[in-house]
């Protein structure tokens, strides 16, 4: 039997050789809308760079932002003695 029978016999398909399975999601470029892989620094089409949003005040109304800086205002002040 010499060495290349083995692989002869066998079937195999493109799918067999993907080592991960999983798909990659994608977003939207804020600058110009076309689709982006989620890992990228930046977009292939504009240049834009993407940049994870790590703000702790994104996404949240206005009134719980000011009702949340009003609580630490009020929590260094009683600290403070006022």
């Amino acid at each position: 039997m010499d060495g290349d029978s083995y692989y002869e016999d066998e079937d195999w398909s493109d799918e067999d050789w993907n080592e991960d399975d999983s798909v990659t999601d994608v977003v939207s470029c804020s600058e110009c809308g076309a689709d982006v892989y989620e890992d990228a620094d930046q977009c292939p089409s504009c240049g834009h760079y993407i940049l994870p949003d790590t703000s702790p005040w994104s996404g949240k109304p206005l009134l719980w932002v000011v009702l949340g800086l009003a609580g630490i205002a009020a929590v260094i002040g009683a600290l403070a003695g006022w």
